[in-house]
Formats: structure tokens, C-alpha cells, sequence
């Protein structure tokens, strides 16, 4: 939440919320597959061989659970933004009553973070994503400067590419 001018406090959408969920899981997920993309002086022996047996594998691996993190934060948006099981079912090709399995869970862990009594989930990552619900314009800022100083001549991006999008609720008085 933020002070508005008036001394009220405006905070974002659940909807945004979301999505500012779904922009920190694309963050992750590109920074740990861009990793792959040097090739160290030192990884491989002269044979061309690995010098360290599982590591890359070890590292796809989490390169492919980021991106079910993402998958998961993606499904949890559009439904935060109305979208029924029918159409999520319908955009991966499944039924509405397998999209609701494979996604009902992801949903529901999210919307207990934004349950203003709920403690965060055991462990790092249940705090992140809590503190990504609850402090979003924190995340947001610091998305902001991910953005930029990862932009590809991408100019029109301005100078808060994640944080000017949120949508934020209309001011209220604090209680």
C-alpha cells in the first residue's frame, strides 16, 4: 500500500497482485535460464567433456521448476482477472474439470496471501511470495529496474515498465 496525497492509503488489485506474482516468476525463470548461455572458460575438459558430472542437469532442473512456477502464477493471474476453469481448460487443450486440478491448489495458496491474518507459509520461498502480495509496490519498483537494465532496445518501455501498469483500488481512509 501507498499514502495517497489526501493522507488515505491506496493499494493494488489482487488482480495486479497477481500479476506482479506472475512478473517476479518470469524474472527468476529468465535470469536462471540466461545462465545457460556462457559457456565458462573452465566447464568443460579438453576432450570437451564436463569437468562436474549433474551440474547442468541439476541447474535445468531448476530452470524447469521456475518455469512451473510461472505456469502456475500465469493460471493464478487470469483467474485473480475472471478467467473460468472452461477457459483455461480451452487455451491448454484440457477440460475445465483438469485445468481446476492442476491449477485449484495455486490459486488457493495465493489467495491465503492476501489474507490480512494469514502468516507466511513455511519456508523462503512461501515468505517471498507473501511478502510479493502484501508489499507490491516494493516488488514492482524493484522489477522496474530489473527491466531496465535488461532491456533490448526496448525504448517505449519508460521509466517504470512493471509498476505504472498496476492496477490500484480507489483511495480509502485509513481505519
Amino acid at each position: 500500500m501507498i499514502e495517497g496525497g489526501s493522507g488515505t492509503t491506496v493499494s493494488y488489485t489482487d488482480t495486479a497482485r497477481a500479476r506482479l506474482v506472475m512478473a517476479y516468476e518470469a524474472c527468476e525463470l529468465a535470469d536462471l535460464a540466461r545462465a545457460f548461455v556462457p559457456i565458462g572458460e573452465h566447464e568443460l575438459n579438453l576432450d570437451g567433456t564436463s569437468r562436474s558430472p549433474g551440474t547442468v542437469l541439476a541447474d535445468a532442473a531448476r530452470v524447469v521448476a521456475a518455469a512451473q512456477r510461472f505456469f502456475e502464477a500465469a493460471a493464478v493471474f487470469e483467474r485473480m482477472g475472471g478467467a473460468d476453469w472452461q477457459v483455461i481448460g480451452d487455451v491448454l487443450e484440457v477440460s475445465a474439470r483438469t485445468a481446476q486440478l492442476r491449477f485449484a491448489m495455486a490459486e488457493a495458496a495465493f489467495r491465503e496471501l492476501l489474507s490480512p491474518d494469514r502468516c507466511p507459509a513455511a519456508g523462503e520461498a512461501g515468505r517471498l511470495r507473501a511478502y510479493m502480495a502484501r508489499e507490491p509496490l516494493e516488488v514492482a519498483l524493484d522489477l522496474d529496474d530489473w527491466v531496465l537494465r535488461h532491456e533490448d532496445g526496448d525504448s517505449d518501455l519508460g521509466t517504470t515498465p512493471v509498476s505504472g501498469g498496476l492496477v490500484r483500488r480507489g483511495p480509502r481512509r485509513p481505519a
